[in-house]
């Protein structure tokens, strides 16, 4: 009777090991979890960022103002009639 209740402890022991960090275990969930946590977050911003980017396509379609704000600070363009200053330190 003491050998096979031995017999069974082990066979369970070994059953919890496997469980607990054999492949596919706890272990392995864990991981999975952290990385699902982790690409999630970096969906959420990715979707934020892909909003603003949707929003400043509308404005450039729809708008002369954004074109015009463009063209004035990324390319230096200034309006006829307009006289333009640089103030050099």
């Amino acid at each position: 009777m003491k050998t096979i209740i031995a017999a069974l402890i082990v066979l369970f022991v070994l059953l919890q090991f496997k469980l607990w960090l054999g492949e596919g275990g706890m272990k392995d969930v864990w991981a999975l979890d952290e990385a699902i946590a982790a690409q999630t977050d970096k969906n959420v911003r990715l979707k934020e960022r892909n909003r603003t980017l949707s929003a400043e396509v509308d404005d450039l379609k729809q708008g002369l103002e954004a074109i015009e704000e463009r063209a004035r600070y990324d390319l230096g363009m200034i309006r006829e009639g307009e006289t333009f200053f640089q103030v050099v330190d």
